[in-house]
């Protein structure tokens, strides 16, 4: 047998092994350490961040951390969650946050004055255009929390992709080899409505960080400028597919089975014809039905609802 028959013979060396050789795997205490260190930071920190921010009032408990590959624990997170994937220059460039949508859902409803009695516990479903909006701020209070506590060299910020659903996740290269990373898990409230949201962090990066906790700063509750004004911009920008129906004659069934292409069904008002304009199975408006020049078109006559209730059926 040749040298080289002899070194193709010899078997690939454990990649549990090769990681913990190159700081890529530490042992599970030392990790769950660590872990620990990020949610005690995000349990006294972030509340304080989102009070600044929104005036509301918010409790995060730590969950605890698992370990393993790094995909198998984003495809191990809960179908309703939101994700997004950060990097943070001379710490990290493979981060992956996940938050539950239930927490941006509640959150959106207190931001347009939904009072916490009123508030339900929301249906497992996916974020809607401003509510993904709104969560790229969520996210980004999240990520600052993070970069504080790890103090990477330089002071940079984090990057942060666009927020995708978990099913929207684009599947990693079968190629590119993963690596060990942990979950740090943690639950948030607000308004007696819970949600989770977890860091899953390589182990790479985890194993050389000293978590620092900064130093909580008790803000003035009241909703920050910035989250207001970004998020009016965008409900006014947003478009909302609208509904007209308007009340047909009655006819006989004998007569409806018979009806052929070209046949009239004359409306059942006579003169101003009513019509009830409706949006996402809400009714909004009251209308009479009309024709400006060559286009037939609806005059908003009364509303059903008042603005609040308006913008909050919409968001729904």
């Amino acid at each position: 047998m040749t040298m080289s028959d002899a070194s193709h013979d010899k078997p690939a060396m454990d990649p549990a092994l090769l990681a913990k050789l190159t700081g890529g795997l530490g042992d599970r205490g030392r990790v769950s350490k660590i872990c620990s260190a990020f949610g005690e930071v995000y349990s006294e920190f972030f509340p304080d961040v989102i009070k600044s921010e929104t005036g509301l009032d918010v409790t995060v408990n730590y969950l605890g951390c698992e370990i393993g590959y790094k995909n198998h624990l984003v495809d191990d997170l809960s179908a309703n969650v939101t994700l997004v994937d950060a990097t943070l220059r001379n710490w990290s460039q493979n981060i992956t946050l996940a938050c539950g949508n239930g927490f941006v859902i509640t959150l959106m409803e207190h931001l347009l004055g939904a009072t916490a009695d009123t508030i339900e516990e929301p249906a497992d479903r996916l974020l809607s255009i401003i509510e993904l909006d709104l969560a790229v701020m969520v996210f980004d209070k999240i990520a600052k929390v993070l970069r504080s506590a790890v103090n990477a060299p330089g002071g940079f910020e984090p990057s942060l992709s666009a927020p995708h659903a978990h099913d929207a996740r684009a599947r990693p290269p079968e190629d590119k080899p993963d690596e060990f990373a942990a979950a740090v898990n943690m639950s948030l409230t607000l308004a007696g409505i819970v949600s989770e949201f977890s860091l899953i962090i390589p182990q790479t990066a985890l194993l050389k960080t000293k978590v620092t906790p900064p130093k909580p700063k008790r803000q003035a509750a009241g909703a920050s400028p910035e989250w207001t004004e970004q998020l009016g911009d965008q409900v006014r920008r947003s478009h909302v597919t609208l509904e007209a129906r308007i009340r047909l004659q009655d006819l006989t069934l004998r007569t409806i089975s018979k009806l052929m292409v070209g046949d009239v069904i004359p409306f059942r008002d006579s003169g101003d014809v009513r019509v009830e304009v409706s949006a996402n199975s809400k009714e909004l408006y009251v209308c009479e039905f009309g024709r400006s020049g060559e286009n037939y078109m609806v005059r908003v006559k009364d509303t059903m609802n008042s603005d609040d209730e308006l913008i909050r059926h919409l968001m729904n």
